[in-house]
């Protein structure tokens, strides 16, 4: 935090705790004389026939607010409240946190460490494993991937046979430990709209959907020199580059023509974000054979 929102924090408590002592300060002191005790002088504020005496508060109620304000500035001098200042006790939630984590990871480390030694591919037809896997994966990948792992818009599907990065238990386990980083270029700027009208009526020749036949022809070329770098030029995909197989009808953005030339014209970046930070390897380890059982099952 900078110095100026540092200051800016302590200033705004400070006042408004001394704004607020000097309001019941204030009004602590209001005094009443017997003429006015013996008149029962009010506010002058009346409502449905019932009316507010113009008293000072009761010395427990004001001593009760007295108490607040203590307990205000004690709890600002033990706790972290005011700027960077952390507190004479040294507690700050992320603090806490962490030693919720080590006590988690304590007790579940016997339970994860068996399976931390078992293959990927016999824990995936684990059904005790798989139940752990489960509550890794709707904790940590169903945001994107779906609860059922069938995927979103931009977030691909793990139920079906089709892998950007390879499907293989290894892999998968090095997808989810280091993450990914996907990028499809703009080529907007070198194709043109009529180059990119082109090449799309090509890749969608390429898994056999609708396509204008003279356009495709014309695209084909543009393909060879700018896209087989990456997809092949059978346009099958590389999966050390992440580059998809562009030969089937699975697509990750749409597989619509407007949909395939958006991607072309303005590119993609795709990006899945290492775990390695967030879990434990054997979590991880879990977790792979969790994703690794969804392909199984669609191809079972």
């Amino acid at each position: 935090m900078g110095i100026f929102w540092n200051f800016w924090i302590i200033g705004l408590t400070l006042t408004n705790l001394a704004l607020l002592l000097w309001v019941l300060l204030a009004n602590s002191k209001v005094a009443v004389s017997d003429q006015d005790q013996e008149e029962n002088r009010t506010t002058g504020h009346s409502y449905d026939g019932i009316e507010e005496y113009d008293n000072p508060l009761p010395r427990w109620w004001f001593y009760l607010f007295i108490g607040t304000f203590i307990f205000a500035i004690g709890y600002l001098i033990v706790f972290p409240g005011l700027g960077d200042w952390k507190g004479v006790s040294g507690w700050t939630s992320v603090k806490e946190l962490r030693g919720h984590q080590q006590q988690a990871d304590a007790r579940y480390a016997e339970q994860f460490g068996i399976y931390a030694n078992t293959p990927i591919e016999q824990l995936a037809r684990d059904p005790a494993a798989m139940r752990m896997g489960l509550r890794l994966f709707a904790n940590n990948c169903a945001v994107c991937h779906g609860a059922d792992g069938g995927g979103n818009f931009g977030f691909p599907n793990l139920t079906d046979d089709d892998w950007l990065w390879g499907g293989t238990p290894e892999k998968i386990k090095e997808t989810i430990l280091h993450g990914r980083q996907a990028a499809m270029p703009a080529w907007s700027a070198i194709l043109g709209e009529t180059g990119i009208t082109n090449v799309t009526e090509y890749v969608l020749s390429l898994s056999g959907s609708e396509h204008d036949d003279v356009k495709s022809t014309a695209g084909e070329q543009l393909f060879v020199t700018n896209c087989a770098v990456c997809h092949g030029v059978d346009g099958k995909g590389n999966q050390l580059l992440g580059a998809p197989n562009l030969t089937d009808n699975i697509w990750l953005y749409g597989g619509e023509p407007h949909e395939i030339r958006q991607t072309i014209r303005q590119g993609r970046n795709g990006m899945m974000p290492a775990q390695q930070e967030l879990l434990k390897e054997e979590r991880i380890h879990l977790l792979a054979a969790y994703v690794y059982s969804l392909s199984l099952e669609d191809a079972e």
